[in-house]
C-alpha cells in the first residue's frame, strides 16, 4: 500500500515474476505478489474450483453443516471462507454498483432477522427498472441510525434528477430522505443553503391488519408534487400502480438464499459480522450472476441487474465474480512543509499529476 503506482491499470508498472508460480511484480516498488492477491482465494491451500463450489452453494441457501456433512471440511473453515467472501463480495459492489446512475424509482424495506445473540434488522434498497440491489445496512435496531445509513448508500447511488422513493409506513424514512437529497445554493452571504431536490418524491405504503391478515393498503404522497410522481410511477416498465411488491420480493429472495435468514431455522447466525458479510454475497450474486426472466429484452437475452444497469454486458459466473480483483484506492503523496525533495515529486508527477501543487 506504500507503492505510488498502486491502484493504476494499464500504466506498465506489472511485469511477470514467475509464470509457473503465478507471481507479478511491480517494476516501480520491486515488490512480488501472486495473482490471488485481492481474492478470496489468497493463502488457501485448498482447490479454488471446490471453494467456488462451497461459496456458491452457501449463497444459494445450502447451510454450513451440509457442507460440512457432504465435503467433510470443518464448519470453521467454510466459515473463514464465507467470511472472506462476503468481504470481497462488499469490496464489488461498492467498486461496481455505488456509482452514480439515473435511478428513476427506488422501493426500500426491513427484513426481521433472528440470530443466537438477539433480532437483528437487516434494511435493504433496489432500483426497479433495473432490480438492481442497491446495498443493504444491518443494526440491532430499527431505528434512524439504519435508516440514515441505508439512506446514505442510495444517495451515493443516484444522479440527481428526477426520484421517485418508495417506503412502507416508517416514518424515519420522510426526514431522513430528505435531508440526503438536497443540494447546495450558494448565497451572498454566509453558509450556502442546502435546497431539496426539485424532483424528489417520497410515498407511502402503508398495510392495514386484522390481526396477522393484510385487508388493505393506504397509498401516501408525503413529499413532492402529483405530477413528479406519476410521471417518475409511470416511467417504470412494468410498474404503473404504486406499492412494494418489488422490495418485498427481493426480501423473500434473499431468506431463501442465506440459511440464517430464515423465519423459522436452525441455523441462526451467531455474529452480525456473519449477517452483513451473507447480506452483500447474496446481494452480488444476485446483481451480477442471477438473470431474471422480469428483464429479458425484446431479442430473447435474458440479463441480470447489472446487465440492465450498463455496468457489465455478460452474466458473471461465481467464479468470475470471486476472481475479479478491485483495484486499491490511488496513491496519495505524504504532506510536508517545505520543499519536497526530487525523487518525491518525480513519482508525485508521473503517478498523482493531479497533487502536483498539494
Amino acid at each position: 500500500m506504500d507503492c505510488p503506482a498502486r491502484g493504476q491499470i494499464g500504466e506498465g508498472n506489472i511485469g511477470i515474476h514467475s509464470q509457473q508460480r503465478q507471481r507479478y511484480r511491480c517494476r516501480v516498488c520491486g515488490k512480488t505478489f501472486s495473482a490471488r492477491v485481492g481474492t478470496p482465494f489468497y493463502r488457501r491451500r485448498t482447490d479454488e474450483t471446490m471453494i467456488t463450489w462451497v461459496v456458491s452453494l452457501v449463497g444459494n441457501g445450502c447451510p454450513i453443516p451440509a457442507i460440512e456433512a457432504t465435503f467433510g471440511f470443518q464448519a470453521q473453515t467454510v466459515r473463514e471462507w464465507m467470511d472472506a467472501a462476503g468481504a470481497h463480495s462488499e469490496a464489488v459492489h461498492h467498486a461496481e454498483v455505488v456509482q452514480e446512475r439515473d435511478v428513476g424509482q427506488v422501493q426500500a424495506d426491513e427484513i426481521h432477522v433472528k440470530t443466537q445473540a438477539g433480532v437483528l434488522w437487516m434494511a435493504m434498497a433496489m432500483m426497479v427498472s433495473t432490480r438492481l440491489w442497491l446495498g443493504g445496512a444491518v443494526s440491532p435496531h430499527r431505528d434512524r441510525d439504519l435508516i440514515t445509513r441505508l439512506v446514505a448508500l442510495v444517495a451515493a447511488c443516484a444522479q440527481w434528477g428526477p426520484l421517485l422513493f418508495v417506503t412502507d409506513g416508517l416514518t424515519t424514512y420522510i426526514d431522513v430522505v430528505r435531508k440526503a437529497f438536497r443540494t447546495r445554493q450558494p448565497g451572498a452571504y454566509g453558509r450556502p443553503r442546502l435546497v431539496p431536490w426539485p424532483d424528489l418524491a417520497i410515498a407511502q405504503v402503508v398495510k392495514q391488519y386484522a390481526g396477522r391478515a393484510v385487508t388493505g393498503t393506504i397509498h401516501r404522497l408525503v413529499h413532492g408534487t402529483v405530477p413528479t410522481f406519476l410521471t417518475q410511477l409511470w416511467s417504470t416498465p412494468g410498474c404503473q400502480v404504486l406499492n412494494t411488491a418489488y422490495i418485498e420480493r427481493l426480501n423473500g429472495t434473499f431468506r431463501s438464499c442465506l440459511a440464517a435468514l430464515g423465519r423459522r431455522t436452525r441455523r441462526s447466525a451467531r455474529r452480525i459480522a456473519t449477517v452483513v458479510g451473507g447480506m452483500y454475497l447474496v446481494g452480488t450474486i444476485y446483481n451480477f450472476c442471477t438473470a431474471h426472466s422480469s428483464l429479458t429484452t425484446d431479442d430473447g437475452r435474458r440479463q441480470t441487474p447489472a446487465m440492465a444497469a450498463g455496468i457489465t454486458d455478460h452474466v458473471w459466473t461465481v467464479s468470475e465474480l470471486l476472481h475479479y480483483q478491485v483495484p486499491p484506492p490511488r496513491w496519495v503523496p505524504p504532506r510536508r512543509r517545505g520543499r519536497r525533495p526530487k525523487a518525491l515529486q518525480a513519482l508525485i508527477d508521473r503517478w498523482c499529476p493531479d497533487h502536483r501543487l498539494a
